[in-house]
């Protein structure tokens, strides 16, 4: 099966296409990277994951955190294998992310895009995925601000953690 065939990576289309849920781009694909033995920070699905969290920045008008990450996207889709540049529009995926970076240094407005299909089975699975998907409105508060909004009383415990055994 080939990588983007997989159920998180669909999902993670339906997120970044339908509703430009950012947020939650960055949750499936960082589960769908985690469950892959050996893969470290240059993985090829690391530049999806810099790619939504660089456009979620954008959009809430981070444009530090936005050029940042998207500058570190675009040099990790630079230097895909072959098989990671197959299924997807990946050459229209590389200038729209190169236009955002302009688009963001030229402090211009927030401007979604979205990731083309280069195969017919992978556009399927995509489709089927986005049934199976409850969505939330695209341009919500609920999708813009998600990271603000959501319980973040394990990742507080967490921090309190490591902090404690530093001490």
């Amino acid at each position: 099966m080939h990588p983007y065939h997989h159920p998180l990576f669909n999902h993670f289309i339906v997120y970044f296409n339908r509703n430009q849920d950012y947020f939650e781009c960055h949750e499936v694909l960082e589960e769908y990277w985690k469950s892959i033995p050996g893969a470290g920070k240059r993985h090829p699905l690391t530049a999806f994951i810099l790619l939504a969290t660089g456009l979620y920045h954008w959009r809430r008008k981070n444009l530090n955190g936005a050029i940042r990450t998207l500058v570190k996207a675009e040099k990790q889709f630079s230097e895909f294998q072959p098989l990671y540049r197959q299924e997807i529009d990946y050459e229209q995926l590389v200038r729209d992310l190169k236009t955002a970076i302009q688009s963001v240094e030229s402090n211009k407005p927030f401007s979604p895009f979205q990731i083309g299909f280069q195969s017919d089975s992978l556009f399927a699975s995509v489709q089927k995925a986005a049934d199976q998907l409850e969505l939330l409105p695209p341009g919500s508060d609920a999708i813009i601000h998600k990271h603000m909004l959501r319980d973040r009383t394990d990742i507080l415990r967490s921090r309190q953690k490591k902090k404690r055994s530093r001490d």
